[in-house]
């Protein structure tokens, strides 16, 4: 691919796409955290999504090696390592991109099309983990604090969604300092989740519409 779409572009955004045999190699540099599929990755200026297709592949490629003949299990790790990504980019059609390139790849590998409830599940996990926003003022386009949600398995097919504020999980490494006034306390007594949501299932989550919360309560 070009690595440039215009001049402009690169000159008001500083747009340059980085080739695919240099995001391979930064990804060498911690293969291990790439091939667990419950590591958590954040592309702050995603783009259309290079980094992000290299991850979900070696996550997919994790589960292919460990549940490939578990197809109820295959389907629910992959989802969870779709869940462990996320990105933040500038310019709105770049996020668009990003999400179809994600989708496109995990529909593939579990041989689904876009009617399957695991890929409605998919997109809309999609559209809280990749956000339309700056990374360094961690303010959506709208001007809204950027919100992640935390994903886990509970196992059975179960998942548990926790939305944190990104500007309020940066600070973790302040106040975790020995200096800190705060450092006696554990973080989960300072950085509480902005919303909690109930179990869900893959139909609960295909169903679900991205009601993720603008503000902290």
């Amino acid at each position: 691919m070009t690595l440039i779409r215009s001049k402009k572009r690169v000159a008001d955004h500083g747009e340059v796409f980085t080739p695919g045999w240099m995001v391979d190699a930064m990804l060498d540099l911690v293969r291990e955290e790439t091939e667990r599929i419950d590591s958590r990755f954040l592309e702050p200026a995603c783009g259309s999504g290079n980094f992000l297709v290299k991850v979900l592949q070696r996550k997919l490629a994790a589960v292919e090696l460990k549940y490939a003949k578990a197809e109820f299990d295959k389907k629910h790790y992959a989802l969870l390592g779709l869940m462990c990504i996320y990105g933040i980019e500038l310019l709105a059609d770049n996020v668009d991109e990003c999400r179809e390139n994600l989708i496109e790849i995990f529909a593939e590998y579990l041989n689904a099309d876009e009617s399957d409830d695991i890929v409605k599940a998919a997109a809309n996990v999609l559209s809280a983990n990749l956000i339309h926003g700056d990374a360094l003022t961690m303010r959506t386009h709208a001007g809204d604090p950027i919100v992640f949600s935390e994903w886990g398995y509970l196992g059975r097919g179960k998942f548990q969604r926790r939305d944190f504020r990104l500007d309020v999980l940066t600070g973790s490494s302040k106040f975790s300092a020995e200096d800190s006034l705060f450092a006696h306390l554990g973080k989960h007594e300072i950085f509480m989740p902005v919303k909690t949501y109930p179990a869900m299932i893959v139909r609960d989550l295909a169903a679900a519409s991205d009601d993720t919360p603008k503000e902290a309560a």
